[in-house]
This record gives C-alpha cells, structure tokens and sequence, in this order.
C-alpha cells in the first residue's frame, strides 16, 4: 500500500510528481447530479498557483484543470472523477547536483531510506506542486457542499508569519483577498511585506500559522473514538506538506485553562442551542456542535534556501549544500488555499457517512 488516497466515503487519490508531465486527482464517492464544470474548479487553483506575486516561487504554472470522467451534461454522474493539471514549466537542471545529496530539511533522505530510489526534480512526490491535486479535488468537494449544505463557508487565512501575529482586534474578513497573505490584519500585511521581503533578498525563509474557519456546518458530523471529525481534520491537515502541528479549537492553548474557563456553556436560543463560547472549535467528542469548526495548524520555514547546510551525499560524505531552484520564502502564503481544500473534503466526506448512517435525523432537545 503506497497510502495515496484519503477519505471513506469521499475518497480522494491523488498522483504524479512536481516536475512530470501532469499530476491530478481521482475522486471516487462524489454524489450524482451535482453541476460541476472545470470552470467551478479553476478558481480555487487560482488562488493556489505559483508565480501569483513575489513572496511565492517564481516557477509560472497556469493549472490548467481538465475533467477527464465522471461528469456528464454539466452534472457528476457518480462514478469516478479523473482531474488532470499539466506541468508547463518545469527546470529540472535546477536539482542536478543534488541528485547524489540530501538536502537538509527535505524528505530526499527519508524517501531514499525507505523507497532506495527518488525523483530528485523538485522533491518528486514529496513536493509542494503536489497541493494543486489537492486544491482541485477540494473544488468539487464545494460544488457538492454548495448543493448539500448551501449555508456552509469555509475560509482560511494566515494568523502568524514567524514570530510576527495578528491583532484579532484588527480582524476583517474583507481584507484576506486584498493582501498576498492571505491575512485579516491590514497592518500585520504591510509589517510583513516588509519582513518577508528581507528575508526572501538574503535567501532565507520562514514559517507561519495558517487558520482555517468552517461557519454554517451541520451539528451532528463525525463519530465517537475511530470515526472523529476532529481526527479526520486532523490527518488532512498534517497531511499537507511542511505541516508540523495542528490544533482545533484552543488547541495547545486549552492545557492553560481551567475547566470553569474551558468549559463552553449552552444555554436554549430561538433556533436551538447557542453556545456562550467556542474553546472546543465546534467539535465535542469527536462530533460537530453546529458551532463554526475551528482548525489552525504551523508551517515549518521553507527548507530550499539559498544558504550553505551541511549534509551528507550517497557515498556517506560530507558535503555543504545550497539547494538551487524556484521556491517560496514562505511556503505557508499558498499552504491557506490548501487548508480549505482539505476541510471541505473532510466535511463532505462526513456529511455522506452520517446520511448513510443516521439519514440525518437528529436527537430533540426542546
């Protein structure tokens, strides 16, 4: 099993490799009788691809996605969905001497150790370019949300690059697509222009913190102990390359508290239960509240860097290493589009096991 696909009932696989000939997404589980296009799904590659400003790699891609099956007359037929994005712009000159090298930080090493062979161009499977699948495979994930739960928005956003964060007093939703970062504080964009800018011109990198926000989900998805929404989002996240923590809700934060501050209490509204607070990110025992799904996870720096590292090559000699190439100074600028891809496959994906399951009748309360 070489573990390229994710999901139960929505079930993604994604292939190829950053500098072949195309890389895509089979999904197979898509209900019929939803309108799909490749104009519904361009729009999100879009905001993923490369090149978009200059604090993401330079490499030009216009991700151009292609439904090859599965839709019929505009409308999914609930077979499988073959999504095909081609590479147009490839430089594999760029990684010919590290073909014998490791370079530190990235899974060249770990790849060898395991497979004892590697597509050095660009990282291979282990790249970045491999998101776009993803993205594309999150577009139809929407299109089937729009149509089973029309009220459900899901956006993310970067709350942290480096040691630099955003004031939430600060927070406006509109400001996310008017700044290449993605962020809701107008004053941190501009600090960070500034910060990210002298680091991409001495060749260095960094981190950030990426927070994705589902509103309008439907209480009831997710299952108790093997099947929690929470473990899903969890995966899906941690699964996206450069990622090294996740968290919902409080997350880490919540070890702080006390239980009379942690606790989100309830009192009965005119729709329902409303909550007076939301530390838990809208998921109690693995099932969702109706409360808006909090997720935030860490981008570690990009490890191509135009900086001397000591390594070692295949021959078990020591070696310094400047990694060459089209990369991101922060990779966690185009990791936003890929949050929200991932949470809207987890959130499909569970909103079909708890319809086959419970035809999504729900327990009273009033």
């Amino acid at each position: 099993m070489s573990l390229n696909t994710f999901g139960h009932l929505f079930r993604v696989t994604t292939w190829g490799e950053s500098h072949g000939p195309a890389l895509g997404a089979t999904i197979d589980g898509c209900p019929p009788g939803i309108a799909l296009s490749e104009a519904d799904i361009q729009p999100w590659l879009d905001l993923r691809k490369p090149g978009t400003s200059k604090f993401t790699t330079q490499r030009r891609e216009d991700d151009a996605v292609r439904i090859l099956s599965g839709v019929f007359e505009g409308q999914t037929t609930g077979t499988p969905i073959q999504l095909m994005i081609e590479n147009t712009d490839q430089r594999s000159k760029d990684y010919g001497e590290i073909a014998q090298a490791f370079r530190p930080g990235h899974a060249d090493i770990a790849y060898h150790q395991k497979y004892g062979i590697r597509d050095y161009r660009g990282g291979g499977r282990s790249s970045a370019r491999e998101t776009a699948a993803r993205v594309a495979a999150g577009g139809v994930a929407r299109a089937a949300l729009a149509a089973l739960v029309p009220g459900l928005a899901i956006t993310g956003y970067m709350v942290q690059m480096g040691p630099r964060t955003i004031d939430r007093s600060r927070f406006d939703a509109a400001e996310i697509t008017r700044n290449p970062f993605w962020t809701p504080d107008p004053v941190a964009a501009a600090d960070w222009a500034d910060y990210l800018d002298d680091l991409r011109k001495s060749g260095n990198s960094v981190g950030a913190v990426i927070e994705v926000v589902a509103k309008g989900a439907p209480a009831g998805l997710g299952a108790p102990i093997y099947g929690k929404l929470d473990s899903d989002l969890a995966a899906a996240m941690m699964s996206i390359n450069a990622v090294k923590a996740v968290e919902i809700g409080d997350g880490m934060a919540s070890a702080a508290l006390t239980g009379i501050e942690n606790a989100d209490e309830i009192r009965m509204g005119e729709s329902g239960p409303e909550y007076l607070s939301n530390h838990a990110g809208g998921i109690l025992g693995g099932i969702s509240t109706g409360q808006d799904i909090v997720v935030r996870f860490a981008v570690k720096p990009t490890s191509s860097i135009l900086m001397p590292r000591k390594s070692i090559n295949l021959r078990g000699e020591e070696v310094d290493l400047v990694t060459k190439g089209r990369h991101d100074p922060c990779v966690g600028i185009r990791a936003v589009p890929v949050a929200e891809a991932m949470m809207a496959c987890v959130i499909l994906d569970h909103l079909l096991l708890d319809r086959g399951q419970t035809g999504g009748i729900r327990g009273r309360i009033g």
